[in-house]
């Protein structure tokens, strides 16, 4: 529906599939998720042998597992964008994390990537990371374009496809969630052309802001709308189809888990990053002098940032500011401030009500922690789903953008996965000298050469950026190489250990400009 299928490169035109709001749905994705087992015996995290049965080949099976990279043609239509990589580590089972890529193919286009952290379940990131883009692609485009394609419809014609998915390999039997939302789309589109205060004139920066603003809040706005329609069909329709309560994709399931989301949006040499949560976007920026600095374009929405905190504070009364916030978590349980989904936080306290009693059926086959409202339940809407929008202009210094979920920022230091992204587009490490510095010892000179080792075999080892960065987030050894021990017990955690350890880690490295070398 509206997308372009097949070859990348295959142009064409498709009839518009039209269906009801629930469509039966399609098991979700099988990630590819491997793992080794962990030795046996007394100790709690006993993994001696792992290291020892742990090979080089088999760590790469698993780190290359969900890798993907792709160059887009140069001309127009790529925006400046030369290409990405992407991979994704899993550590939930099954992984809540997701990942999208497209380019906008009418009016002006542009090229949007997301990463998308799912909670309390991967219904709600998955359906975002399927259905946010073609939202964006409606609040950006010119409005005698969406009469156009209004008309299409009307007439049953052909209709051109609004999006060109950059696939990634796992994800090619899947739809792209089009079809199931077309009626909740075409609504939005339809109230855009029935808003005769809106301005038809050419997009300037502030409309894109403003569009983005606009497709995450409708999308939030119907994925709610949906679940309260699925909430009120009689039980006799739904009790015949025993497995619609329980598919990952049934619209209470995606209503009670939530995502956080970080999507770059970039045309005609413009870079807009709309956040929600606390995943990350961070610019990697070449300096004169061919040193690499790191630019954050997002803020988290969490309780250690400070405006953020203010602001949910100040949209309640002064007798519940003990409780809207308590242990770093909003009401005490969820950590983002800000997310798609969670409607337990959203919905009137009637409306929860009305859940609670009712539908036990989807209750059960829900995380343990969305099987009862939040505590100190009292003024909703507790969470928005209303994102922070950064606009910057790409210069020629600006070589590469990296989004990536909270997995990786907690393991690694901003500035640092900039230099190791740089260093590997690069090849840095194989040219830059090392001169001896006053007071250094042959010690500290033996150290940095078997660093440089260790970096110059990591940087050949891996073609995609996002696997160099994943093999150094997990095997870093303190001094920028990576040890092979500590990497193979990383991956060797079994599901029930992992979680421990890390979150899962989904990163998306954009290419803006060519490095120098």
């Amino acid at each position: 529906m509206l997308t372009r299928t097949g070859s990348l490169g295959g142009f064409g035109w498709f009839d518009l599939q039209q269906c009801r709001y629930f469509c039966s749905p399609p098991p979700l994705p099988e990630f590819s998720r491997q793992h080794y087992p962990a030795a046996s015996g007394n100790r709690k995290y006993r993994m001696r042998h792992e290291a020892g049965q742990t090979t080089s080949t088999q760590i790469n099976q698993i780190l290359r597992a969900n890798e993907y990279s792709h160059t887009l043609s140069r001309g127009p239509a790529s925006h400046g964008v030369l290409g990405f990589h992407s991979n994704m580590l899993p550590s939930n089972n099954p992984v809540e994390d997701r990942r999208s890529s497209a380019t906008c193919l009418p009016g002006g286009g542009s090229v949007q990537f997301g990463v998308f952290d799912g909670h309390a379940g991967p219904a709600c990131a998955h359906t975002v990371s399927q259905r946010l883009f073609y939202y964006i692609a409606v609040a950006t485009l010119p409005r005698r374009m969406l009469a156009e394609l209004e008309q299409a419809v009307e007439e049953e014609r052909a209709v051109p496809p609004l999006l060109e998915w950059h696939k990634y390999p796992q994800d090619h039997s899947y739809p792209d969630g089009g079809a199931v939302s077309f009626h909740s789309l075409r609504n939005y589109w339809q109230e855009r052309l029935e808003d005769e205060d809106e301005d038809d004139e050419e997009e300037d920066n502030d409309q894109v802001t403003s569009a983005l603003v606009s497709a995450f809040r409708r999308l939030d706005n119907d994925l709610s709308v949906e679940a309260q329609v699925y909430l009120s069909m009689s039980t006799p329709r739904w009790g015949s189809l025993p497995a619609e309560a329980f598919s990952l994709y049934s619209p209470l399931r995606v209503a009670l888990s939530g995502c956080t989301a970080c999507v770059a949006h970039i045309s005609n040499g413009v870079l807009h990053v709309a956040n929600l949560g606390d995943s990350r976007a961070v610019l990697g920026v070449q300096e004169s002098d061919g040193r690499w600095s790191a630019v954050s374009l997002t803020n988290d929405h969490n309780a250690q940032n400070q405006d953020e905190l203010q602001r949910i504070l100040g949209e309640h009364p002064e007798s519940e500011q003990k409780t809207v916030v308590r242990h770093d978590r909003l009401l005490g349980v969820l950590l983002p401030f800000r997310a798609f989904g969670d409607f337990r936080f959203k919905w009137s306290a009637e409306m929860l009500s009305r859940l609670y009693e009712t539908r036990a059926d989807v209750l059960s086959a829900v995380s343990e922690v969305s099987r009862m409202p939040p505590p100190h339940y009292l003024t909703p809407p507790y969470l928005i789903a209303e994102p922070e929008v950064t606009r910057h202009v790409i210069r020629p210094s600006d070589k590469f953008l990296v989004l990536a979920s909270d997995g990786l920022w907690e393991l690694m230091h901003r500035q640092t996965v900039i230099q190791l992204v740089g260093d590997q587009l690069t090849g840095l490490q194989q040219q830059r000298p090392i001169i001896p510095g006053t007071g250094m010892t042959l010690g500290t000179l033996q150290r940095l050469l078997l660093e440089r080792k260790g970096q110059v075999l990591s940087v050949l080892e891996d073609q995609n950026a996002s696997t160099h960065l994943l093999r150094h987030t997990l095997g870093n050894d303190g001094y920028g190489a990576v040890a092979l021990n500590r990497l193979a017990k990383m991956l060797s955690l079994p599901p029930e250990l992992a979680r421990r350890y890390r979150d899962d880690i989904t990163i998306t490295i954009i290419q803006l400009n060519e490095p120098e070398p």
